[in-house]
Order: C-alpha cells, then sequence, then structure tokens
C-alpha cells in the first residue's frame, strides 16, 4: 500500500466513514454435527438476539463496513468504534479473561470460566448479489457456547475456527461463517471434535481439507509431541522435536503452498504437506514462543527469547524464512534502548514487520531484510511488567491502520503506520488489558 493511498484511506475516515469490507471467508464441507449444551458465563449478558434485525440488537443499516475493536479490562469488555475511536458499549464480565476474533468479521471468542462466551461485536455485512449490506446494531455478549474446563488457543485458518482445552486436551472446530447461526440457536454445530486423551497446554489448527495440526502431551511434561492428522484422525506426519512448543501459525507460502508452523525453545518446526522440517535457531536456547504470518509471503514473524530464567521483556525478534529453512534474528529497535512483549508484534496490512517498544515507539521493520524503515512516536515510556497478565499497551492492526492501547492512561491511539503519523487519539476511561479487530 503506498503513502499516497493510506493517507487517502485516513482522510476517508477522518470524514466519518467506515472501512469497506472485502468477504473472503472459505467455506468447508461440514462434517458430523453435534450440539453442546451452553451454561451462563458469570457476568455474561444472557438476553437472546434471535433476530440481528429485530429485538435488543436492532440493526441500523450503514453506508459501508464499520470496523470496531474488542477489549478486555478489569471486570469486562469493551467495544470501540475503530474509526472515531469513541466508545461503543461496555459490557460487565468478572475475571480475568482473554479474547480472540473469532474469524467472521463480527464475532469475539470470550476465554472465561466455563469455556468461551460469544461477544457479538454488533457490527457485520450481508452479501446481496453483487454488493453488500451493511450494519451496526448494539454490541452483546453471549452466554458461554463453547464449554472447556481451560479454554486457551483459537486459531482460524481456511475458514475454520479450532478452540483448544487446556483443561483437557480436547479440540472443538467449528465453520466460521456460522458463529452468528450457533449464537441464535445457542448450541454447538461441531465441524470436527477430537480428543489429545490428556490435559495439556496445547493448540490444533485445522484445514478444510480435513487435515488439522494437533500437539499431544500431559499436565506435568507438557507438550511432546505435535503432527497433522487426517480426515480420519490418523496421523500423516508427526514429530518430538519442539520442546516448549508454543506459538502457532497456518498461512499460504508465496507459492500458494500451505505450511503450518509452531515456536520451540531451540527455534521453529513447520510442516509443509507430508513432512516436518525443523529450522534451528542459532542459539542453544532460542525460544520462539509467538509467531505473525502474512499470506502470501514465505516471511513469518517471531518473537526471541535466549535467557530461559528472563522475564516476558524481550529485544530481539526472528524472521522465519519457510522456504529457505532459515531463521534471521533482528534487533526491532535499530539500537535503541527498548523491549518489547509478546503484545507488541504485528504485522501490516502488506506484510510489514511492526514491533512496539517500551520507549513508547513503534517501528515498521521491513520484513525482507529486517531493516527498520521508520519509528512513530506513540505513547510515553512504559515498564514491561513483572506477570504477563499485567495489563500494558498492546498492538493489533485493523484495516490497515495499527492500534495501539495506553492502559497507563486510559487511552487508545490509531497509527498511519505508513505515513508515520498517530492519526487519533481518544480516552477511553478504562485500563485496556487485550485488544482484537472486527471488520464488519
Amino acid at each position: 500500500m503506498s503513502t499516497t493511498a493510506h493517507t487517502a484511506r485516513a482522510a476517508t475516515l477522518a470524514g466519518g466513514a467506515a472501512l469497506a469490507l472485502l468477504l473472503s471467508a472459505c467455506a468447508a464441507d461440514p462434517g458430523t454435527a453435534a450440539s453442546a449444551s451452553s451454561s451462563a458465563a458469570p457476568g455474561a449478558t444472557q438476553d437472546a438476539h434471535d433476530d440481528p434485525h429485530d429485538g435488543e440488537g436492532a440493526a441500523t443499516q450503514q453506508s459501508s463496513a464499520t470496523p470496531r475493536l474488542a477489549v478486555t479490562y478489569d471486570g469486562g469488555v469493551a467495544v470501540i468504534d475503530a474509526a472515531t475511536l469513541e466508545l461503543v458499549s461496555e459490557l460487565e464480565l468478572g475475571g480475568f479473561n482473554r479474547i480472540n476474533a473469532a474469524g467472521d468479521g463480527r464475532h469475539v471468542a470470550v476465554a472465561t470460566n466455563g469455556g468461551w462466551a460469544v461477544l457479538d461485536a454488533g457490527t457485520w455485512s450481508e452479501a446481496h448479489g453483487d454488493h453488500a449490506h451493511y450494519y451496526t446494531a448494539a454490541p452483546v455478549l453471549h452466554e458461554v457456547l463453547v464449554e472447556a474446563e481451560l479454554p486457551a488457543h483459537v486459531v482460524v485458518h481456511d475458514g475454520l475456527t479450532s478452540l483448544f482445552d487446556d483443561g483437557t486436551g480436547d479440540v472443538t472446530v467449528v465453520e466460521t461463517g456460522e458463529w452468528t447461526e450457533m449464537v441464535e440457536h445457542g448450541d454447538v454445530h461441531a465441524w470436527r471434535e477430537y480428543a489429545t486423551g490428556a490435559a495439556h497446554h496445547g493448540v490444533a489448527a485445522a484445514a478444510a481439507d480435513g487435515t488439522m495440526l494437533v500437539t499431544e502431551g500431559t499436565e506435568d511434561d507438557g507438550v511432546s509431541s505435535v503432527g497433522i492428522l487426517d480426515a480420519e484422525d490418523e496421523v500423516i506426519v508427526s514429530s518430538d522435536e519442539c520442546p516448549g512448543l508454543h506459538g502457532e501459525t497456518a498461512f499460504t507460502g508465496a507459492s500458494g503452498d500451505e505450511y503450518m508452523m509452531t515456536g520451540c525453545h531451540d527455534g521453529a518446526l513447520v510442516f509443509h504437506g507430508d513432512h516436518a522440517h525443523k529450522i534451528a535457531a542459532p542459539d542453544e536456547f532460542g525460544r520462539i514462543g509467538n509467531a505473525f504470518s502474512f499470506d502470501g509471503s514465505d516471511i513469518v514473524l517471531g518473537d526471541y527469547k535466549t535467557d530461559p530464567e528472563g522475564g516476558i521483556g524481550l529485544t530481539q525478534a526472528t524472521l522465519i524464512d519457510v522456504e529457505s529453512e532459515s531463521i534471521t534474528v533482528i534487533d526491532p529497535f535499530d539500537g535503541a534502548d527498548a523491549q518489547y512483549t509478546w503484545r507488541g508484534l504485528a504485522r501490516g496490512a502488506e506484510g510489514e514487520a511492526l514491533a512496539l517498544g517500551t520507549d513508547g515507539a513503534l517501528r515498521v521493520i521491513d520484513p525482507a531484510t529486517g531493516d527498520v524503515v521508520r519509528s512513530i512516536d506513540v505513547i510515553d515510556g512504559w515498564e514491561v511488567p513483572e506477570e504477563w497478565q499485567t495489563a500494558h499497551p498492546a498492538l493489533t492492526v485493523l484495516e490497515g491502520m495499527a492500534y495501539v492501547t495506553d492502559p497507563a492512561n486510559g487511552a487508545i491511539h490509531a497509527v498511519d503506520y505508513v505515513s508515520g503519523e498517530v492519526w487519533k487519539s481518544a480516552e477511553i476511561g478504562v485500563e485496556i488489558n487485550e485488544i482484537v479487530g472486527v471488520t464488519g
């Protein structure tokens, strides 16, 4: 995306227009349907939302898509208009809650007591021939829909959303386009279910061709192996060469080939077809715990930790080339005295690597070279907390704009990372912890 195009888009937003949506969800052949009863999440709104055009969630038609942001804070979840940064709604929900975009541009999976509750962010589009109609409504936080003892990783890939229960090791896969119907009916239409057999902090990522990446392990020993299953749950390929497995991504490379990758304490493990390739880190302990891919690129952005006893503050990052099977360690701050956490990495609309530092600046990095292209001052300097659950600045990208949270000031900032300007800032009034975006 050129600077001119990016600035023009920002000007359109400033005029009050929302961003346009390109619908690209992939349909998958449904598997055997299963149903799960729902139970109330503590503090969750339990009002029915049977018809998206009627009742409490009455819809207002818009001229274009209306992207929104969902954020967590101590005591609830809030929804923010991505164009105006105005607070749309605050929804009470007790406890420490985590959020992931459910993948359909409208819903957010909220990991809470009893499983995943579903936040309808109240923005969506409906295809109508050669065009679409766009709607907004009041956000609604529904009851727990997908039950889990310890809800953890949510992976959206290839038109499917895979949810992993750390408390049992069970996997639930749903078609990404069915969240609205499932919420309306109050039960789960499982596209696939799988039991690993033991509780562990694991992950699964399903593909429309019936294959699925899934971990095996135990609660005491952690992940022991990871592999690819076929549609009949038979192992296609498996590997135990990923100690300390954490972090995953599934994407399409530059050649059109499909890849799945996991981070390890000593590099990365890449699955390509029926093969597993270990890419060794340059250090004996070189942990990659979070991975950020971009469809159409062979380069995956990863975090990097070389001190097994160190905290969550990091000074180096990695560029993992799945085609050349190499890992390049980079300084995301170009020599500046700064750190970042797992909440401070993201990919831009053209695959740019983005890093938010403790000096308050957002760096834009060329993923091909690792060079810092520009640095944008966004917030005041801050310190990395001792505990990862503690609210601290976070970064997400939505429709070509970067959003940086500022929990110390109860604020959020929209950053045009191509022009290098902070485009808009707003006080939200809550100490934001996690943030995700929905396109509408």
